[in-house]
């Protein structure tokens, strides 16, 4: 790629906070153009957004709900229109689900595979073909260490997750000869807004099963999704890497 870091694009969903403004802040700390997408945490957007301003970044805020085919075509508009077409798309958005199977609804099921893997198709679709173009692009997908190996009464957002690893295995052979690679990072438990479902015992259970006995924090993640996105990772590609602290090996 002939573009310098100053030059690249990276469009971070659900960058409004967590893992995604974690990701969004570590871009901007390199100079390169950094879009954040959010759906209704407009001020969280704002802030992560002001963030990345002091590190001289270009930024811009974008609402889209990742469900509608339309809604990601009008922030496609919005970002070409201020000339920030991404070359690197990071999948980030996505919500989970905690309960018994048989406790779940039919649109506790349509909620999870539309946020998680729906947006992730539309948005990689709607983005994949400026990479194609320019032979060279990078797609990482924000997945879940329970992608991988299934986890007790998150059977929603297992199936989900897996769903995204697949995804990305048949995605990178797809693109590879377009000079595009396509990761996942698949964390273990992060120290975000998305465990505070947990009490703070069943918090310490989780992370004294942890061999780094803690959470990650999402710096430690986006530092990964980074690395992900140099062109000198160039030769991974369709690969499933977990940070888990050693938990899952």
């Amino acid at each position: 790629m002939n573009k310098s870091l100053r030059e690249t694009t990276v469009l971070v969903t659900g960058g409004s906070r967590g893992i995604g403004a974690a990701i969004a802040e570590r871009f901007a700390s390199v100079g390169m153009k950094v879009a954040i997408h959010y759906l209704e945490q407009h001020e969280s957007a704002n802030e992560t957004a002001r963030r990345c301003l002091r590190h001289g970044a270009e930024v811009l805020t974008a609402t889209a709900d990742l469900r509608s085919r339309e809604q990601i075509e009008r922030m496609q508009e919005k970002l070409e229109k201020h000339g920030m077409i991404p070359d690197i798309v990071v999948n980030n958005a996505g919500i989970s689900h905690y309960g018994m199977l048989a406790d779940a609804t039919e649109a506790d099921w349509d909620n999870v595979m539309d946020i998680n893997l729906k947006g992730m198709f539309l948005c990689t679709q709607a983005f994949m073909p400026h990479m194609v173009s320019q032979k060279y692009g990078r797609i990482i997908n924000v997945s879940s260490v329970w992608g991988i190996a299934g986890a007790s009464c998150e059977v929603l957002y297992s199936t989900a997750k897996g769903g995204m690893n697949a995804f990305t295995k048949a995605l990178a052979k797809e693109l590879a000869p377009s000079g595009i690679t396509v990761n996942a990072v698949a964390p273990g438990p992060v120290d975000t807004e998305m465990m505070s479902g947990f009490e703070a015992g069943e918090k310490e259970r989780i992370a004294e099963d942890i061999p780094a006995g803690r959470f990650a924090l999402p710096e430690e993640i986006a530092s990964l999704v980074y690395f992900l996105a140099l062109p000198e990772s160039g030769y991974i590609n369709g690969q499933i890497i977990s940070p888990n602290g050693g938990w899952l090996t």
